[in-house]
């Protein structure tokens, strides 16, 4: 999707976006929460992990047919989701949650910028839904590093997650 940004990326950016079949990765990480009393039923219509600090993350990328499998483990809670292309835009369908992204490069950095949201595969939410959804991913220090932050209009911050990833060695 990055077409020729693709090769300048770092080392470990381009890797873990080249999955053949299967790998994990695995670091650390920290979740938050927002406040607001409605935050805990939209995570949970996405699936999102809930709050902790420093905590165990590893993310198994399983490449398909139909696209990518992201089976990502924060501590115990598990977050799972589905990723294809359509159109020029990527797709990800996250618990009851489907967002269309369009991913650019900045500086050595893939950042996502979420143009649709829609619930249930098939609702489509107002275009301000999606403004708020920040996502980027570098190499820095030697490891992969993620940020996603998600808010919501009247409700403010939803979630915030980040940390870093380094490749599990399959011989062990």
């Amino acid at each position: 999707m990055l077409g020729p940004a693709f090769a300048r990326l770092p080392p470990l950016l381009r890797a873990v976006h080249t999955v053949a079949s299967c790998q994990t990765w695995q670091g650390r990480g920290r979740v938050r929460r927002g406040r607001h009393w409605l935050v805990a039923p939209c995570a949970w219509l996405a699936r999102l992990p809930p709050s902790a600090d420093d905590l165990p993350v590893a993310v198994t990328f399983r490449a398909g047919a139909d696209g990518e499998r992201w089976d990502r483990r924060f501590g115990t809670a598990r977050m799972a989701s589905r990723l294809w292309q359509r159109e020029g835009r990527l797709l990800e369908r996250l618990g009851a949650v489907r967002l269309g992204f369009v991913l650019t490069v900045e500086d050595g950095e893939i950042h996502w910028r979420a143009e649709r949201v829609w619930v249930l595969g098939i609702v489509p939410l107002p275009a301000a839904w999606s403004a708020a959804v920040q996502c980027r991913e570098r190499e820095h220090a030697g490891r992969y590093e993620f940020r996603v932050e998600v808010a919501l209009p009247l409700i403010g911050p939803l979630i915030r997650y980040e940390g870093w990833l380094l490749p599990v060695d399959p011989a062990g």
